[in-house]
């Protein structure tokens, strides 16, 4: 028996395969660690900064994610406007 598969058939059979590859391609790789980018407008010695960041920190934990272990997360402040700046 002979199985033949028409040029309309073989266009889609890799039209769809070439459509679905970029998106296979953007999946998380295996044994990549998750992050989460934190952007904060608080000085590092501000109390209210320190409050909240705990409270998201302890919240995680709750949720199973422990920094380091099963997530990455970058910590961004933002530049005191009396930093020296480039001009």
């Amino acid at each position: 028996m002979r199985v033949t598969i028409g040029r309309r058939e073989l266009l889609a059979a890799v039209g769809g395969a070439a459509a679905a590859w970029p998106i296979a391609a953007r999946a998380q790789q295996v044994g990549a660690m998750p992050r989460i980018g934190l952007l904060s407008v608080f000085a590092e010695s501000d109390p209210e900064g320190q409050a909240l960041i705990k409270g998201l920190m302890q919240g995680l934990q709750e949720l199973g994610w422990v920094n380091g272990r099963n997530v990455r997360i970058v910590w961004r402040r933002r530049r005191s406007p009396h930093s020296n700046r480039a001009n």
